[in-house]
């Protein structure tokens, strides 16, 4: 079935950027029109069904969100996605409001806006696309372990809860966040903090990866922890981060991680923490510089010196003069002992003085 997607901006370059990030998905089902304002992608909305809008918030003549209202109108099932610049909270507010799909901040992050366009028109995934697993293992991990997931969220009132493998795919998931605009983006930022957490597990020689990290104060109260080296789990809510809650839901965060560790194992699933760490050894350090210079052999000026010195009887005071002295005496020495210097060569008559 052929799909319309309608491109509005008033910035050429913008029209220019989208229509190409769309080419990628190779998709010859999808058909695309553009406008550069409100009134102009309202008459090609009267000319076509269209599927998904695409347009700037900021428009000349009207708003991308009065935009949406008016084409809904025609086209009730129609997807929306909102383009801003403005970072005003106000203004996010409206469009989330009014059931946009997603909304993204310029620059457009173009994997997010893809995932976006794919999930809207119902398209099979290819930018942030499913985990292939057996019949077997779906229908065990889809029981099991989702029914974990949305026990606990509705203990702890969550918005999200999502298990993540190690590649960045949802394993499984309850719930949605406010904004799913930037989730490809903020889960690949995430298991970048995973990676970096098994990583940091291996320099403090742990047998177990045991961390967490708390993100407060934006749209959701965000929870990250390991649950194996190969998953981790996301949960997203409001109010769990604050004062008298954060312990609370931390404590019911390491009670469903040992739940889903048994889950997982009782489907198979490995990857202890120390066999993460044994292949991922560093080779074997080669000998350290000071071990070469322990062995090396001294200069036989230097030995010389070290020799003398115990049978000089030199005061503590004088160590400095001794020092001195040697350096004047040797500084002049050659270091081919076939070389001979100037001043030797006019006490030898090999030049002439004044030379």
């Amino acid at each position: 079935m052929e799909r319309r997607i309608l491109l509005v901006d008033d910035q050429r370059d913008i029209l220019k950027l989208l229509r190409s990030a769309l080419d990628t998905l190779k998709n010859d089902r999808i058909k695309i029109s553009e406008a550069p304002s409100g009134e102009e992608a309202l008459l090609e909305a009267s000319r076509h069904n269209i599927d998904l809008l695409v347009t700037d918030y900021k428009l000349p003549g009207m708003s991308g969100v009065e935009l949406m209202r008016k084409i809904r109108v025609r086209h009730p099932e129609v997807k929306v996605i909102l383009v801003t610049g403005t970072s005003d909270k106000k203004a996010r507010d409206e469009m989330l409001n009014a059931g946009a799909l997603a909304i993204f901040d310029k620059p457009i992050p173009m994997a997010d806006f893809l995932d976006s366009v794919e999930r809207g028109l119902g398209l099979v995934q290819t930018i942030f696309p499913p985990e292939k697993i057996t019949e077997q293992v779906e229908e065990q991990r889809y029981t099991r372990v989702s029914d974990l997931l949305a026990n606990f969220r509705q203990d702890v009132s969550a918005e999200a809860v999502f298990l993540l493998n190690d590649r960045g795919l949802v394993q499984a998931r309850t719930g949605s966040l406010r904004d799913s605009s930037m989730e490809v983006s903020l889960i690949s930022s995430l298991m970048a903090i995973h990676s970096a957490s098994l990583k940091v597990a291996r320099y403090n020689h742990q047998e177990k990866l045991d961390a967490y990290h708390v993100f407060s104060s934006g749209d959701h109260d965000l929870f990250f922890i390991p649950v194996t080296p190969m998953y981790a789990l996301l949960i997203a809510g409001n109010g769990l981060a604050t004062e008298d809650r954060v312990l609370e839901t931390i404590g019911g965060l390491l009670a469903l991680r040992t739940e889903l560790e048994r889950a997982l194992k009782s489907m198979g699933v490995t990857g202890e923490l120390k066999e993460v760490i044994a292949s991922s050894s560093p080779p074997t350090v080669p000998l350290k510089q000071t071990d070469k210079l322990a062995r090396a052999v001294p200069a036989p000026e230097m030995e010389e010196l070290l020799k003398q010195a115990p049978t000089q009887k030199t005061k503590t005071q004088n160590v400095d003069d001794f020092w001195d002295d040697a350096a004047q005496k040797n500084a002049n020495k050659p270091v081919n002992p076939e070389v001979i210097s100037l001043e030797e060569a006019r006490k030898m008559g090999i030049l002439p003085d004044g030379k």
